[in-house]
């Protein structure tokens, strides 16, 4: 049986009426500092200096079961920091400081610190400061054991520096920066095909070369001082961070209307969880793209002329690097092969 993520219970349709439904209502809170509406990666507001505040939230979503079964909580705040510093980023805005929102039935103190750990790992490796948050006891509200977590970043960036998009033509270059893993989209589909179960969770899958627990709780990778790094050193045009929806919807989010992308698959080494993934779902490919990272964390658009460049500067920094697709004429995102 071929499975989707609507059958795993997530109508990404129904997502997107309703960030529709919500743009009306924001838009009346708007004032002249506001420099875009929903739909960007952050939140941007010039402060009148030559300033752009970036802001971005986001939490860990069902990824949360895997550590609820294996009762290992030090790795999912680097995901929550890393959802909405890799937002932020980017617009090419430095993270500035982070907050975070823990809520459970009961708190328990071990786990709580557990939890925070991984936030203040996430933030160093971000540059940014653990400054805040909120930790809310709600008795009968959650399972026993679980909690849910969510973040809150904001970052700066000169004006005459900010990332939006707006330049980015015909013929540019996708340039992708490899995954670390699924990392915190696409869990419910997981959740479908993978029984969130120590004993299978604690299983080792030789295609892996680990367990599916291991596997599962692999933090979302970080790309703040990559990002920086290649903004300093290269003009980029526009970065695309590959959460929900994967390469289908993250990407047309970042060009001008008019425009589209032709992505060339087997253009990079796709990691095995996804084949692993893909084949048990029996999903399409299309499905696949617009449900999973598949190996790509972050698409940046440059100029064909500096393409082989920025991937050689971004693999010298540590990243996995690849030119992925380019950029044509008519909106949508073409997978080829």
């Amino acid at each position: 049986m071929a499975y989707t993520y609507k059958d795993a219970g997530v109508d990404v349709e129904a997502g997107y009426k309703a960030v529709s439904l919500m743009k009306e209502h924001a838009a009346t809170t708007f004032n002249n500092h506001v420099l875009q509406g929903l739909g960007s990666f952050g939140g941007m507001y010039d402060n009148g200096n030559g300033q752009v505040l970036v802001s971005g939230t986001d939490g860990v979503g069902t990824k949360l079961k895997a550590a609820f079964v294996l009762d290992k909580h030090d790795t999912v705040g680097i995901d929550c920091v890393a959802m909405c510093v890799n937002d932020v980023v980017c617009h090419g805005a430095k993270p500035m400081f982070f907050l975070d929102y823990i809520a459970t039935g009961k708190l328990d103190p071990i786990v709580a610190a557990d939890i925070v750990k991984g936030v203040a790992a996430g933030c160093r490796e971000a540059g940014c400061a653990l400054i805040g948050g909120e930790t809310a006891e709600m008795p009968g509200f959650y399972s026993s054991g679980e909690y849910d977590m969510a973040g809150f970043c904001v970052g700066s960036v000169d004006k005459d520096k900010l990332i939006n998009g707006s330049r980015i033509e015909v013929g540019d270059v996708l340039v992708g920066l490899g995954s670390s893993g699924i990392h915190s989209n696409g869990f419910s589909l997981v959740r479908k095909l993978i029984h969130m179960d120590r004993k299978i969770l604690a299983t080792y899958i030789e295609s892996l070369g680990k367990t599916m627990g291991e596997e599962l709780l692999t933090p979302t990778r970080i790309y703040v001082k990559t990002l920086l790094a290649l903004i300093e050193r290269f003009p980029i045009k526009g970065a695309a961070h590959i959460t929900g929806g994967g390469f289908i919807e993250n990407i047309p989010r970042i060009l001008p209307s008019g425009l589209g992308a032709e992505i060339k698959l087997n253009s990079w080494d796709m990691l095995p969880v996804f084949k692993l993934l893909v084949s048990e779902a029996k999903l399409k490919t299309r499905d696949a793209y617009n449900t999973f990272n598949m190996g790509i964390g972050m698409v940046l658009a440059v100029n064909p002329s500096i393409a082989d460049d920025v991937v050689s500067a971004a693999r010298e920094l540590g990243e996995k690097a690849f030119v992925i697709g380019h950029v044509t004429e008519g909106e949508g995102i073409r997978l080829c092969e």
